[in-house]
């Protein structure tokens, strides 16, 4: 097995959203805004070499959409997913496998493309991952969150006929929503492939999923929007964008613990300075310890 960072640009957001109830005289400190109060956040994705299969763990935010849409967030660097792809001699036609974290935009947007007028898998010969309970959610979206799963994103992956789901079981409970809620701090998961355990979370989004990966006898798990950078593993950091903040705390206490435990690697998808680091405890709680990239491992 071998793992690839995948950089495919940089876009902005507003440092308050991102940040949640935390100040800005205190996250200020961590991403620093601009004068419209906007961070710049990576557009990180991971390529996995297993075995025969090349799976590409999402794929940022495309560029279907006009100039009005991406006013609003400031694409911005010279990363793209096809240069980053054949910085190791790939090209998206080698992809067999598109796994889906969960159908935001800036997670997904890079699936599909315009092929003239028509929307086309931009992976032609890859399989599409998600799992049956988020495309539900997805595909039938709440207000709130609406305006991140977009339609041309995400139903032309169904009828492309190339749209899986990962079986997955929860160690939890419902409640009165339906939503699964976590008991006793476990977290639901499922198997992937004999090297990768997928991991369901439920604060950020309906059943979203971390891959865990078994490489190089450590363990990497691709953060995606638990822990969106390094500045967010202090337990209050959770975004405004979470539909469900408290959910989403007791989701990274539980995690980071384990992660702790266990000398985990984390894999930040949208940190712009940091793509992995390990953990420590110190008198303020659980902080990053070591700072590297991939490759180091």
């Amino acid at each position: 097995m071998k793992l690839y960072t995948i950089n495919t640009g940089y876009f902005k957001l507003d440092g308050g959203a991102m940040f949640g109830v935390v100040p800005k005289t205190i996250w200020n400190k961590i991403n620093p805004a601009d004068e419209n109060n906007l961070c710049s956040w990576a557009l990180r994705c991971l390529l996995i070499e297993d075995g025969n299969r090349l799976i590409l763990v999402d794929n940022g935010n495309g560029d279907k959409q006009d100039a009005k849409f991406w006013s609003h967030y400031h694409l911005h660097g010279d990363d793209t997913l096809e240069k980053s792809l054949a910085k190791y001699g790939f090209t998206k036609d080698d992809i067999t496998d598109v796994f889906l974290t969960h159908l935001h935009f800036d997670h997904c947007g890079g699936s599909i493309k315009y092929e003239g007028d028509k929307l086309v898998p931009n992976f032609k010969n890859a399989m599409f991952w998600s799992n049956e309970d988020h495309w539900k959610w997805a595909t039938q979206p709440n207000e709130r969150e609406k305006a991140s799963f977009l339609k041309e994103n995400i139903l032309p992956i169904q009828e492309s006929g190339k749209l899986r789901f990962v079986q997955h079981w929860f160690n939890n409970q419902i409640d009165r929503e339906g939503r699964h809620v976590n008991v006793n701090g476990l977290l639901p998961s499922s198997q992937f492939s004999e090297n990768i355990t997928i991991r369901f979370v439920n604060g950020h989004t309906q059943a979203m999923m971390l891959p865990q990966i078994n490489y190089n006898g450590k363990t990497v798990v691709f953060m995606a929007d638990l822990l969106p950078s390094a500045g967010h593993i202090p337990l209050p950091y959770i975004m405004g964008y979470d539909m469900f903040p408290l959910t989403t705390l007791n989701e990274k206490k539980s995690f980071l613990k384990e992660a702790l435990e266990n000398d985990y690697i984390l894999f930040f998808e949208h940190d712009k300075d940091h793509e992995c680091c390990t953990l420590q405890q110190t008198d303020r709680g659980i902080r990053p310890k070591e700072f590297f990239k991939l490759g180091e491992i």
